[in-house]
């Protein structure tokens, strides 16, 4: 090492052997509490440590809607904690607060449809036809009960209304995980303004639930779920996290190997001067 080299090349070259303890044990108390402040100093590798991961959406309009949104899926191993914001939404149906099915979808694209997608020209790219891109139901955004595709179209247990914000804590199913952890996570939003549809549409029914109009189960809102850069090793989907937390570790021993050198610099000007 630098330090124990310089030791032994001091101009005197006679240090007594508690003088050589003493100098040897100096670096190492400036050392410790150095690598104590590094988790502090950088979260992400700290984060990566913990094997939490963190993936966000925006979430863009779709069928000439209006609205718009924000989702964040917080894991900290299968339990996942949603956050959600969204605003611009259809505000009633059937004279009641409207209903806003919400769902991950998963093993599909990993993609949101885009209007080509309307393969029977009715001006919507109805819940089947946008699959291709998103795939299908993995978990069901509901706000009590059941989280799996079973719940996928229990309008009573969704957020509902033109704005409002969507917070939960559950168990998140290995498929879902999966999808996430691969880049194929999506969110869908559904539930259209029934006037802002074609009249061709509007006449039409819910190929999902046939007592509904098509509006109420066709997609509002989607995005795609991606991994925050400091969601740790675990994220993959083509994160680079790995790489910028190995460039942390790195940083950090550099730290360390700068302040030792600064130790022993400090100490060899003395002994010289």
């Amino acid at each position: 090492m630098a330090g124990m080299d310089f030791l032994a090349r001091t101009p005197s070259g006679d240090l007594s052997a508690s003088e050589r303890a003493r100098l040897m044990r100096k670096p190492l108390r400036v050392l410790v509490p150095l690598a104590a402040a590094l988790p502090l100093a950088f979260p992400a590798v700290a984060n990566a440590q913990s094997g939490a991961s963190t993936y966000q959406a925006m979430l863009n309009p779709l069928n000439h809607s209006t609205g718009s949104g924000r989702i964040t899926v917080e894991l900290h191993g299968d339990q996942a904690t949603v956050t959600e914001h969204f605003s611009g939404l259809a505000s009633t149906f059937m004279k009641k607060p409207y209903p806003h099915v919400q769902h991950i979808h998963i093993n599909g694209n990993g993609k949101c449809p885009t209007t080509s997608a309307d393969t029977n020209n009715d001006g919507v790219v109805n819940t089947a036809e946008g699959q291709p891109a998103y795939g299908p139901i993995g978990t069901s955004l509901t706000t009590t009960g059941d989280t799996s595709a079973k719940s996928g179209t229990a309008l009573t247990r969704f957020p509902a209304g033109a704005d409002g914000t969507y917070h939960r804590t559950f168990t998140l199913d290995s498929a879902t995980m999966s999808s996430l952890t691969s880049g194929k996570g999506v969110v869908v939003v559904h539930g259209l303004d029934p006037t802002t549809l074609s009249k061709k549409a509007q006449g039409e029914k819910s190929e999902l639930v046939p007592t509904l109009p098509l509006a109420a189960t066709s997609p509002v809102l989607c995005g795609p779920l991606t991994a925050m850069p400091n969601s740790g090793a675990s994220t993959g989907g083509g994160s680079t996290s790995g790489v910028q937390n190995l460039a942390l570790f790195g940083l950090g021993g550099g730290l360390l190997a700068a302040a030792a050198g600064a130790v022993v610099v400090r100490r060899r000007a003395g002994s010289v001067g």
